[in-house]
């Protein structure tokens, strides 16, 4: 790969990065909300680079045609040897340009039900400080996470015929036709994402990634209040949603302003 070609790569991803962090939430699908900060100065330092580089070259250029006397400069100016870089990259390199065009004209498609699968599931904290009594709206809307440790760890059983609505998307169960609403949840990135899972009972499985707002009751499989429990729903009623922006933490739903 030659000097600009290096280059406009630089200038390329530095653009992407922008774009991506600036200009839509994409990058969410990737990394923290928190790191926007560090996206978005990385795109400013590439850009600069790029543009560093390119005005360095012109200026060498332009050196180098007003210095042709000698017979280095008379083959700079018809662009022989001394054009080019032997000490540049491998010619490999041209597949850095995927990624950085895929960062303007398309995204990889976001983490989902084939990641979860797979993924290891978030240990569920333990609630040391005991559980606040329980607001009276119906449907109760709750994280995975919260339905969870007040099925599993709430002695006073506060969720026992409550109607909940959780929020997330369909894994297929893989041991039968039963499936999972899910929320994968990144630490820093989706390098080291989890998963939360709440099992699903009462309808069939929809298709895979749909997302959904589940409405419903605590399926009763082991002592409530215990580890014994399964962290499970009779269904109610479901409705399609569209993603949320924060798909990737387990918090109540936002929706675009």
């Amino acid at each position: 790969m030659k000097r600009p070609a290096q280059t406009l790569l630089l200038t390329l991803t530095g653009i992407g990065l922008l774009h991506t962090a600036l200009f839509t939430d994409t990058y969410l699908r990737y990394v923290k909300a928190g790191l926007r900060p560090l996206l978005i100065a990385s795109g400013v330092v590439l850009l600069l680079l790029g543009l560093a580089a390119g005005v360095l070259r012109g200026e060498r250029r332009h050196a180098t045609h007003d210095g042709r006397a000698d017979d280095r400069g008379h083959a700079d100016e018809l662009g022989n040897a001394h054009d080019h870089d032997h000490s540049g990259a491998p010619r490999i390199a041209w597949l850095l340009f995927l990624p950085a065009l895929s960062l303007l004209f398309y995204a990889p498609p976001a983490l989902g039900a084939y990641t979860a699968a797979r993924s290891s599931s978030k240990p569920v904290a333990v609630q040391k400080k005991g559980f606040a009594p329980l607001p009276a709206t119906s449907p109760l809307p709750l994280t995975l996470t919260d339905f969870t440790k007040r099925v599993q760890q709430d002695r006073s059983k506060a969720i026992k015929g409550r109607i909940v609505q959780l929020t997330g998307f369909v894994t297929p169960a893989g041991d039968d036709d039963g499936w999972y609403l899910t929320r994968i949840i990144f630490t820093c990135c989706a390098a080291d994402s989890q998963s939360v899972k709440i099992r699903v009972y009462g309808t069939d499985a929809p298709a895979a990634n749909t997302w959904l707002a589940v409405t419903g009751t605590w399926h009763p499989r082991g002592a409530l209040g215990t580890r014994t429990a399964q962290a499970a729903l009779d269904v109610k009623a479901t409705r399609p949603i569209a993603q949320p922006v924060n798909a990737y933490t387990d918090d109540l739903p936002l929706t675009p302003s």
